[in-house]
């Protein structure tokens, strides 16, 4: 999830399940990304209800403190530095994460399976669904693409040959990486890798 700052406007990326493309002109942005599962507690909202959507700041929040948190942006020098303040501040508000949501991204981009994972943590496979839900926005086997799919950019941007990347982050093959970048980043593997997407 992912706190948004364009044409004076704050808004929140709420969890994407599938591919997003602005509409309209070209915009300037900033924003900041969210550790997976962290925003839920900063922003008073369960993640599943920000699912694939764009919303403003303002339906979750008074409309005067959002008025003032855009006046704070906008006399920022750097509207990312200023977003990150405002987390910041929102953070030390809400206090410490749940450490149960760290395990769940630690154990799940270990490739882990959701059962492996679920019997890690002590929990019943639906109750770790519903805590996904809240905390991500979807369940664990939808964070589990992601976070593999993080984990093949990361490598292919390294320089690692995609038939390499694929293997190393947990693909059955190179063609298993192109469908999975193609259905979540809605472009072809090689555009994505090359920095265009």
């Amino acid at each position: 999830m992912d706190l948004l700052w364009s044409e004076g406007r704050l808004l929140v990326a709420g969890p994407d399940t599938r591919p997003y493309l602005p509409e309209g002109p070209a915009r300037s942005w900033a924003g900041i990304r969210f550790f997976p599962g962290t925003a839920p507690a900063l922003l008073g909202v369960p993640a599943h209800e920000l699912r694939d959507r764009r919303v403003e700041l303002a339906d979750l929040w008074p409309a005067a403190s959002v008025r003032r948190l855009c006046d704070r942006v906008a006399a920022a020098p750097d509207p990312a530095s200023a977003l990150e303040d405002i987390a910041l501040d929102r953070a030390a508000e809400a206090g410490a994460p749940d450490p149960l949501l760290r395990r769940v991204v630690e154990c799940l981009d270990e490739g882990r399976t959701v059962a492996a994972t679920a019997a890690a943590l002590g929990l019943g496979e639906r109750r770790l669904h519903r805590r996904c839900l809240t905390a991500f926005g979807y369940g664990p086997k939808t964070l589990a693409r992601v976070l593999r799919l993080q984990r093949a950019l990361a490598l292919a941007r390294s320089g690692t040959p995609y038939a390499q990347t694929a293997v190393r982050a947990g693909y059955a093959d190179q063609s298993h990486l192109a469908r999975e970048v193609r259905e979540l980043a809605g472009m072809p593997l090689g555009e994505l890798f090359a920095g265009r997407g």
